[in-house]
């Protein structure tokens, strides 16, 4: 007789048989689990990436003589540095100035020749041709009496800065030296896709060859006046700036340049320069040590969904020209406060911002055609395009000798006027105006300033501070008044809204 064991065995090999014909007819497949190291392999490994690229991102500190050193690692920390970070940092031997301003009490007075130089900030760079070139950030070396670059055999080097551009905040900077690392190769970041794994060498808080990695966020950041940055979810931070963003081939695709921040630290929001961008800058530096970009002298806004309804383009799209530089080329070539950009050379400006992007890149000299939105009509407008030179201050003219002081007009805008000088109208051209002494309330808040001259009050030519004053006067102080001012060589307009009695 069969056993208790083999009576209950059989009928369980006959249920599992039953059970596995019933998925079988239902179209179910059985399948084996996937092994765990099948699954591991699905997620990114950085270590070959970072072993090959390593050596070519470098450390780079600066340092100043006179006025003891600043807030170390770029000037990115927060004023008042948290007591446990300030803490972590010292025991790494990373410098902390002192809250007076001199991180060395009782040393020798800033200014001192025998003063020696104080460690100003932390950064990082990577080799961007095997003869010593780096690339880096123009805020991470500006202002630096000397630049030392580590490599990661720990070799130092002193280098000379090549060519530094602010406005993209790109640097390259020079070492010589034997057995140099290899340059970085340089990505396609047309390719690089949003949600796309990228990694971060640099040296964070001073601590060199340290690497993070995250995906990339975002792309056409509107962050800066001539580039569109990359958004990451990278861990970057002080120190960080200059460093390589990599993608997953080991090629820099951008440079860590700036985080989102209330704390001075990583919250999660990075932006890197894109790479194809920086070598443009980085190969104009390296032949002519400056960037070279064009300009038409307007002033811009963005085309809000207000003022495409009530300008009749429909769209909010373009660059709408808020001012002109008095005898630039776009006043030249009759461009007007009001006109709305779409198009240079059939390039479209969809955004207010692609304008000094698309005009800087253009060649100076080069004949460059506007589409221009105008009162309910497209047009053609060609514009010779001008070099564009640093920002300088406006100068106020000299008063005639012997001439007394300008009587001043206090008005409800919260202005306080006076008569142009004649000199000054010779110099600037101008028939009319009132110069602007002082600027408070509306008139403060309308970005109005000292010295500037305003030339229309509510479409109204200004002759002089008397008339000015009857023109405010008459305004209805429930309605804003359109502005039109100089400030140096450009022509704008403002709204202000006048106080009420």
């Amino acid at each position: 007789m069969p056993s208790s064991t083999s009576r209950i065995a059989v009928p369980c090999r006959a249920a599992r048989a039953w059970f596995g014909a019933l998925l079988l007819a239902a179209g179910a497949t059985l399948l084996p689990a996937a092994p765990v190291a099948a699954q591991v392999r699905e997620l990114p490994d950085f270590s070959e990436l970072v072993e090959r690229v390593g050596p070519s991102v470098v450390n780079i500190r600066t340092l100043e003589r006179g006025g003891g050193a600043r807030a170390a690692l770029g000037g990115m920390l927060p004023r008042e540095v948290d007591p446990q970070l300030e803490e972590f940092l010292r025991r790494f031997g990373i410098p902390m100035p002192n809250r007076r301003g001199n991180p060395n009490p009782g040393a020798t007075p800033p200014g001192s020749e025998d003063e020696p130089a104080q460690q100003r900030g932390v950064g990082s760079g990577f080799v961007i041709s095997a003869d010593g070139y780096v690339m880096t950030n123009s805020h991470v070396v500006e202002g630096a009496d000397e630049i030392v670059v580590t490599l990661t055999d720990k070799r130092e080097f002193k280098a000379r800065v090549v060519g530094s551009d602010k406005r993209t905040d790109v640097a390259v900077v020079k070492i010589e030296g034997a057995s140099l690392p290899p340059a970085l190769k340089v990505g396609d970041v047309s390719r690089l896709k949003v949600g796309e794994w990228v990694v971060a060498i640099g040296s964070p808080f001073g601590l060199d060859s340290t690497v993070t990695a995250g995906i990339v966020s975002a792309k056409q950041r509107d962050t800066g006046d001539y580039l569109p940055l990359l958004q990451t979810d990278v861990a970057i931070n002080p120190g960080n700036s200059g460093g390589p963003l990599l993608n997953l081939r080991g090629e820099v695709v951008g440079i860590n340049s700036q985080i989102f921040s209330r704390s001075g630290g990583y919250m999660g929001i990075a932006f890197a320069i894109p790479m194809d961008e920086a070598m443009r800058v980085a190969d104009q530096l390296r032949t002519v040590g400056r960037v070279i970009r064009g300009k038409i002298g307007v002033s811009i806004g963005p085309v809000t969904k207000d003022i495409a309804e009530s300008s009749g383009i429909g769209k909010p799209l373009g660059a709408i020209v808020s001012g002109l530089e008095a005898g630039g080329p776009a006043d030249k070539a009759g461009i007007e406060a009001g006109d709305i950009i779409t198009k240079v050379d059939g390039r479209a400006v969809e955004r207010s911002s692609d304008l000094p992007r698309i005009v800087g890149a253009t060649k100076p000299g080069a004949r460059a055609m506007l589409q221009v939105f105008r009162r309910g009509n497209y047009r053609e407008v060609p514009v010779t395009v001008a070099e564009f030179e640093a920002d300088r201050p406006a100068r106020r003219a000299a008063a005639e000798p012997g001439a007394a002081p300008a009587p001043t007009t206090k008005t409800a805008l919260g202005l306080a006027v006076s008569d142009v000088p004649e000199a000054q109208k010779r110099e600037l051209k101008l028939k009319g105006g009132v110069r602007v002494d002082t600027v408070d309330g509306a008139a403060a808040r309308a970005n109005l300033q000292e010295g500037d001259i305003i030339l229309t009050l509510d479409n109204q030519e200004v002759t002089d501070a008397r008339q000015f004053a009857a023109l405010v006067g008459k305004l209805d102080r429930s309605k804003p008044v359109n502005v039109m001012f100089r400030r140096g060589q450009w022509t704008s307009f403002t709204s202000i809204r006048a106080a009420k009695p």
